[in-house]
């Protein structure tokens, strides 16, 4: 269970482990701190919270009618304290500013300590102002300087947007902000309207700039043209807050607020596809022409196998073949005819085993007739 306090009205927020106590909103609790247990009011009852959330305070138990006293004395004391040191740091002239003060009365090691937290431009010695806020108070003094923003926390106030101080509420730390961060938002460079209460940029530019960053880098650009459902047109402005652009619309000159993802270059293709659009008609699926039936390549008629021919006499500067088939198969014709200009083509391998013995016994007749004459 977690619980919420408040050392001041409307103060910032503190969270406590209430363990066994079960106070009730406007009840005062005691709140551990360095300097021992304080008296803060209740702003939340205890409530359980959906996540374990651990290294939390916890709650010293309800405050009595002694605490009660003690507090309602400290409160007291430190604004009889606030106004003897405006009235000596004045006497001594020095460029101080009390912004708050604090009186701890339950320290082991001292009896009562003032802090007293001022602004000042620069560094001032204020080491005769310790020694008379010391013997005017009858404390102990302890003096820190804070910064512009500190200041605001300490002190409080209302912002420009009419709310708390976000500082004197609920931030813990500051945040660093920058001018770059008001132009990303289009907002006026006037320092009157970019600043809080402390002077410096308002903590609360740093809240949207995420926004405005994710936004400009998806949404078009101002001058770029769109397509919108109202027509064809310009982009003149962007409306971040309400996530839509303004546009000019090129037909008749007017100006309209048209959603960021509707002129968009993505949403607008995603839309134009027939596949993902889903109030389009499925279009009928369109099949790849078909080449008309082609007959398969006729080739010469091969000859049956026969024996290697032997090659007539080539060029022996012509050593390019021939360059297809056509003159290939001229060729082994040529070749087969053979010397007696029979025709060999289209005989069997049966017949021309045949022919050829005749032939060379002929041819051996004809030479033994020779050799007897």
């Amino acid at each position: 269970m977690v619980m919420a306090v408040s050392f001041e009205r409307y103060g910032r927020l503190y969270y406590l482990d209430p363990g066994e106590f079960r106070p009730r909103v406007g009840d005062k609790v005691l709140v551990p701190t360095d300097d021992g247990p304080e008296v803060a009011e209740c702003v939340w009852a205890p409530q359980y919270v959906t996540e374990e959330i651990g290294g939390l305070p916890s709650c010293a138990g309800i405050a009595s009618a002694a605490d009660l006293d003690r507090d309602e004395q400290n409160r007291q004391r430190r604004a009889d304290a606030r106004v003897t040191a405006k009235r000596t740091i004045r006497q001594h002239g020095l460029p101080m500013k009390v912004v708050g003060i604090d009186f701890v009365d339950r320290r082991a090691d001292i009896d009562q300590l003032v802090i007293v937290y001022f602004s000042a431009p620069h560094r001032v010695d204020f080491r005769e102002l310790v020694r008379d806020l010391a013997r005017a108070l009858r404390a102990r003094i302890e003096l820190r300087q804070v910064g512009a923003r500190d200041e605001a926390r300490l002190q409080g106030g209302i912002g420009p947007c009419g709310r708390d101080l976000c500082c004197a509420t609920f931030l813990k730390d500051f945040e660093p902000v920058s001018v770059r961060m008001a132009k990303d938002q289009d907002l006026p460079l006037n320092p009157l309207k970019i600043s809080g209460a402390c002077g410096r940029l308002m903590c609360c530019l740093k809240y949207e700039h995420p926004l405005y960053q994710e936004f400009n880098a998806k949404a078009p650009a101002v001058g770029s043209a769109v397509e919108t459902p109202a027509g064809d047109g310009v982009v003149v402005g962007h409306n971040v807050p309400s996530d839509t652009v303004v546009v000019r619309l090129a037909a008749s000159g007017r100006r309209c607020a048209c959603s960021r993802a509707d002129v968009c270059s993505p949403r607008q293709q995603y839309e134009a596809s027939s596949t993902t659009t889903p109030d389009a008609a499925p279009e009928p699926p369109t099949e790849p022409p078909t080449a008309p039936p082609t007959e398969p390549p006729t080739e010469p008629p091969t000859a049956p196998p026969t024996e290697p021919p032997t090659a007539p006499p080539t060029d022996p500067t012509n050593r390019t073949g021939p360059t297809n088939r056509t003159e290939q198969a001229e060729q082994g014709e040529r070749v087969e005819q053979g010397v007696d200009g029979v025709d060999t083509v289209g005989e069997s391998r049966a017949e021309r085993r045949v022919r050829k013995p005749r032939r060379r016994r002929r041819l051996h007749h004809d030479d033994e007739g020779e050799s007897t004459q």
